[in-house]
C-alpha cells in the first residue's frame, strides 16, 4: 500500500474507500509504530552527528535531553495525527462526508505517510538539509490529501477541495501555536540549556 502512495495513489484511495476500518484498528496496528519513526530517527541522528543549525560545529545534547526531546517530538506528532483525525470527522458532517473515526485515522494516515517517508532525513540532523527534503514531502502529503479526501470520504470534489483547504488551515493555526508553545516554555526553562 505505501508503494502505491508514491506510484498509483487514487488505487490506495480506491481501495481505503471500499474499506471499513476501525478506530482501534488503525491506531494500535499502524498509527503509533508510524508516529515514533521521526522521533526515534532524530534521537538516532542528534546523538551520532548531533545537530547543525548552520555552519558552525554540531550542537551535541547529553542523552537525556535527546530522549526528552524525542518523547516530546512523539507526543506532539501523535496529538497532531489524531486532533486531525477528529476535527476531520468533525467537519464531515458538514460536508456530507463518511464519519467513521476509523477512515479519517487511515486517510491521516495516508496523508502523513510521505512525512514520515521523508523523516529518514533526521539521520542526519542538518537543519537546512532537513528542510530541503520535507518541505517537498510536505507538498506531496497536501496533494494526496486534496486528491485522496473526496475519494476515501465519498463527496464531490468540490466539497472535498473545502473541506481539504479547512484541514491544511487548521495544520498550519496547529503548527504555529506549536511553535508558540515552545518558544514560551523554552523561555521559562522547559528545554535544553544551550550555551553558546
Amino acid at each position: 500500500m505505501l508503494l502505491w502512495l508514491f506510484f498509483k495513489p487514487a488505487k490506495a484511495f480506491d481501495v481505503l474507500s471500499n474499506a471499513r476500518p476501525t478506530a482501534n484498528a488503525v491506531f494500535f496496528g499502524l498509527v503509533v509504530w508510524l508516529v515514533a519513526i521521526p522521533p526515534v530517527l532524530a534521537y538516532i541522528g542528534g546523538s551520532n552527528f548531533g545537530w547543525r543549525l548552520g555552519a558552525d560545529e554540531p550542537l551535541f545534547l547529553a542523552q537525556d535531553v535527546l530522549v526528552k526531546i524525542s518523547i516530546g517530538y512523539f507526543m506532539a506528532l501523535l496529538f497532531g495525527f489524531v486532533s486531525s483525525a477528529v476535527i476531520a470527522k468533525w467537519m464531515a458532517a458538514t460536508y456530507g462526508a463518511r464519519l467513521s473515526l476509523g477512515i479519517h485515522y487511515a486517510l491521516m494516515t495516508i496523508v502523513g505517510a510521505p512525512l514520515v517517508v521523508g523523516s529518514i532525513i533526521h539521520l542526519y540532523p542538518h537543519v537546512f538539509i532537513n528542510i530541503m527534503v520535507l518541505v517537498p514531502a510536505l507538498i506531496w502529503s497536501m496533494y494526496l490529501l486534496y486528491k485522496g479526501l473526496p475519494i476515501v470520504l465519498r463527496i464531490s470534489p468540490e466539497r472535498g477541495m473545502l473541506m481539504a483547504s479547512s484541514l491544511i488551515a487548521y495544520l498550519l493555526v496547529a503548527a504555529v501555536s506549536l511553535l508558540g508553545v515552545t518558544v514560551a516554555l523554552w523561555g521559562r526553562g522547559f528545554g535544553p540549556a544551550v550555551g553558546i
